[in-house]
């Protein structure tokens, strides 16, 4: 059952690709939407009525010139030497790994806190995902603990972005560079986030994008992107994203069906225009978030993302606090009206899905204590002030009464 929130969003919690891990609780109707898409729309509504009728007076709906411009500009964007656009972010995770060859007999490092999809894409192809505990400050991989999981049937580390804050990419890519090991980021909720300089997704061999409508570009539906800087990979992926096919009903190697359509395609070219400056807007709101929380002085029971250092750039995806009492807290915020939802509340290690793997609770000890702790509150750039008051107010309160 969706919630109220996700249901006016058209979103559900069953969506294959929607990081949504679990749906605002409790009676009250909440008071705003975690993500208000329909204020988005708003904004640029004459823009996207023009480019879908644009698509539709044209009648070509599959690939075509629309794909092939917002791949180049979202290669512009991103500093990215080739893009090639596909049918979601869970297949970019997937037609990068078939493009490397992975298979059964190889493992691929990975994070065990993040979405089903990162993983699945490994086990879908007979590879063995290997989960590497987290950095409890930034939710992301712990690079120190990466080297001592490679073994011989290591091909490739598929680091995660998470919540819209890059990975210590260097350290990553000295390490695969010296076993001779691929790097696929997983950049699904990182898109515009930087790391020295370069953007999440372009440091790698590969990285992968999401565009599902939740993202901060986010399409009216599915789409993914890959982008890379070898031509003879991205050229392999355009094979692959249609059957493995370069001529129509020759087939030089197995592939799948994974296009963009068109109409997604031309509804990202008006956002991705406005792409910098919502950025902007959720790094404003994130930083108000601080300021609030410093002021309720809640540092004992709340701890509010920070960015590590000037090499990085966060693009808030998520707002992601750790908190005490966090499923109290959460049914206290919904009788108030808040909303709020949780990325992610069971790890991959310990999901049924991956139980064939043999992990065992308590063996990757900062990743479980994350999944008991996150709680991930409103962030965008339409949320006003008095709605982020509302949100501080609820959660100061919920610890006075606790006291």
């Amino acid at each position: 059952m969706s919630s109220p929130v996700m249901a006016k969003q058209g979103l559900t919690s069953q969506e294959p690709d929607a990081h949504e891990a679990s749906s605002s609780t409790g009676p009250t109707r909440a008071l705003f939407d975690f993500l208000d898409l329909r204020a988005q729309f708003a904004a640029i509504r004459g823009e996207t009525l023009q480019a879908v009728s644009r698509v539709l007076e044209s009648q070509l709906f599959i690939l075509g010139n629309e794909v092939r411009l917002f791949e180049q500009e979202c290669a512009t964007y991103l500093g990215a030497r080739h893009a090639v656009a596909c049918a979601s972010g869970s297949d970019a995770l997937l037609l990068s790994l078939m493009a490397l060859g992975i298979g059964p007999g190889d493992e691929v490092i990975t994070s065990p806190f993040t979405f089903v999809a990162t993983a699945g894409s490994i086990a879908r192809l007979g590879a063995t995902p290997v989960f590497v505990d987290i950095d409890p400050e930034t939710f992301n991989i712990d690079v120190s603990k990466i080297e001592a999981a490679i073994t011989r049937q290591t091909r490739a580390i598929m680091p995660v972005h998470l919540f819209g804050l890059s990975t210590g990419m260097n350290r990553i890519v000295g390490l695969a560079k010296s076993k001779k090991l691929a790097v696929i980021e997983d950049a699904a909720q990182a898109i515009g986030a930087r790391y020295r300089q370069a953007s999440a997704g372009t440091i790698g061999d590969f990285g992968c994008f999401s565009f599902f409508p939740s993202k901060n570009l986010g399409g009216a539906g599915d789409g993914g992107l890959i982008t890379t800087e070898d031509p003879t990979l991205a050229e392999r992926l355009r094979v692959l994203r249609v059957h493995g096919s370069k001529k129509k009903y020759h087939h030089e190697i197995l592939g799948m069906n994974s296009r963009l359509d068109a109409l997604q395609a031309a509804i990202l070219r008006v956002k991705i225009k406005h792409l910098a400056n919502w950025t902007a807007g959720r790094q404003q709101r994130a930083q108000r978030y601080r300021d609030l929380f410093e002021a309720a002085s809640l540092g004992a029971k709340v701890r509010v993302p920070q960015t590590p250092s000037a090499e990085y750039v966060h693009v808030y995806n998520q707002f992601t606090i750790r908190c005490s009492d966090r499923d109290e807290l959460r049914g206290f915020l919904a009788t108030r009206g808040i909303p709020s939802e949780i990325y992610y509340p069971l790890c991959l290690h310990l999901q049924p899905a991956f139980a064939y793997l043999s992990y065992r609770a308590g063996e990757l000890p900062e990743s479980e204590a994350a999944s008991r702790e996150v709680l991930s509150l409103p962030v965008y750039p339409e949320l006003t002030d008095v709605q982020q008051d509302a949100v501080v107010e609820a959660i100061s309160a919920f610890y006075q009464s606790t006291n």
